[in-house]
């Protein structure tokens, strides 16, 4: 299972791919915005900052929600760089666009997915990764991980290429959740996934050897 960071803050990047299990990057404009990242200008220079960061794919959001706006800011987009991934909402003019990008060799990255048939129309439309929201399924009242298995499921009987990228990981235990799921990619804050190295026995164990290191 590939791991992404979810963010724009270049340090927080950076302090995750000097891990060496860092895959890639998603980000938005909210991310964006969290960091004071304003204009297109802006915007495009820090994308690209991040792509000098990180070997791998970095996923950057269209924010025109028409079929015609959609294609034009992400030809901009994927020309920054060969690893940005051009990420599409989840609407009928994002299925569009997504089928268009397909067609014409550019990454996508189908976002704001919230049930398997959005995840379907996404897989059929040639999309790279589809980005369902586990966070928020959950605080919907529904199950996240049921849709991530679900969604595995019917890949694996249709054959799909489309990756699951599960997004909106609010701890470490939906990393575990997730690669038991099925999920091919997580994208999480920092958090979680520093939240990985941790468990108590780890700190009882080393603490003991450390003691037992003093007295040799």
């Amino acid at each position: 299972m590939k791991f992404f960071i979810d963010t724009a803050n270049l340090n927080q990047i950076k302090e995750a791919n000097a891990l060496g299990i860092l895959d890639g990057v998603t980000t938005n404009p909210s991310l964006m915005a969290k960091e004071g990242i304003k204009g297109a200008e802006a915007v495009f220079a820090h994308y690209k900052a991040i792509c000098e960061i990180v070997e791998g794919d970095i996923s950057a959001e269209v924010i025109a929600t028409d079929y015609e706006g959609i294609i034009a800011e992400g030809k901009v987009l994927a020309a920054l760089h060969h690893n940005i991934v051009v990420k599409v909402p989840m609407i009928r003019d994002g299925i569009k666009a997504i089928k268009w990008f397909s067609d014409n060799g550019i990454k996508t990255n189908c976002t704001l997915v919230f049930s398997a048939g959005q995840a379907l129309l996404a897989a059929k439309a040639g999309a790279t990764y589809l980005s369902p929201f586990i966070g928020r399924v959950d605080d919907s009242g529904w199950d996240g991980m049921h849709l991530i298995k679900q969604i595995a499921n019917i890949f694996s009987i249709q054959g799909y290429s489309t990756q699951i990228l599960a997004a909106s990981i609010r701890n470490a235990n939906h990393i575990i959740q997730c690669a038991e799921a099925g999920a091919h990619v997580i994208t999480s804050p920092l958090e979680p996934i520093l939240g990985l190295l941790k468990h108590p026995l780890t700190d009882i164990g080393l603490a003991k050897f450390l003691e037992d290191a003093q007295k040799m």
